[in-house]
């Protein structure tokens, strides 16, 4: 069964310096409906204008995912770490225990646009940790390319959860499969462009819910950079 979540019925929220659209239940967007899908919590899709961002503020007991689309993303945190997060770049932070962080678009006149994700962590009260990985784009181009898993698999980074996640690009007619064993589930985020799924047309913002499917199957995409976990 694949259960559409179209983009323009997401949450919204415009605060200037911030444009953000909520797949699941966040901030003063709610829906008992959409409070999730798994352990997969929270996918912010924000674009965040020049010179601006989040100032520096605490989490726990999350495993964040940052993702960007375009632009740069400056990150700071209580555990010391100073990064900046460019497109091709997955970057995870255990929050665990507790840590504090900021985000900031260091550049003078080029928003940035960004992905936000939180999986629920299979352990709670762990040490904070952070990871950054690029992934080129040939390593996503016409197949899925592992890009979070729970031991790291195939230079993926690791995360404290048993899901996967995968990205991929793809462009006329590139196809991409992705074979989903019995008992696990999985979300599909469309990052951008257009692509078809199973034979859904999906588009920018898009998402599917998917249970009890053998597999995915993407086909006829245009531009398209698509997201998917695969959970328990």
């Amino acid at each position: 069964m694949i259960a559409l979540r179209k983009s323009a019925d997401r949450g919204q929220a415009d605060h200037g310096w911030l444009v953000s659209r909520h797949t699941f239940s966040f901030a003063d967007y709610y829906d008992p409906r959409e409070m999730g899908f798994g352990t997969l919590r929270v996918i912010n899709d924000d674009r965040v204008a020049p010179g601006q961002g989040f100032g520096t503020h605490p989490h726990r007991d999350m495993e964040i995912i940052s993702y960007v689309l375009d632009g740069a993303l400056e990150h700071r945190d209580s555990m010391g770490t100073g990064s900046v997060i460019r497109p091709g770049d997955v970057q995870r932070m255990s929050a665990g225990t507790g840590v504090t962080h900021s985000e900031y678009n260091p550049a003078p006149d080029t928003p940035v646009h960004f992905l936000q994700i939180w999986i629920e962590p299979a352990v709670r009260g762990v040490k904070p940790g952070y990871a950054q990985k690029n992934f080129p784009e040939a390593e996503k181009r016409g197949r899925l390319r592992l890009v979070a898993s729970p031991d790291g698999a195939e230079g993926s980074i690791s995360i404290n959860q048993d899901a996967r996640v995968y990205a991929a690009l793809i462009d006329g007619a590139e196809k991409a499969t992705h074979v989903l064993p019995a008992g696990r589930r999985a979300y599909v985020h469309i990052a951008r462009g257009e692509v078809d799924l199973n034979g859904q047309k999906l588009g920018p913002g898009d998402g599917a819910k998917i249970v009890a499917e053998a597999d995915l199957r993407f086909t006829n995409g245009k531009g398209a950079e698509v997201l998917v976990f695969d959970m328990a």
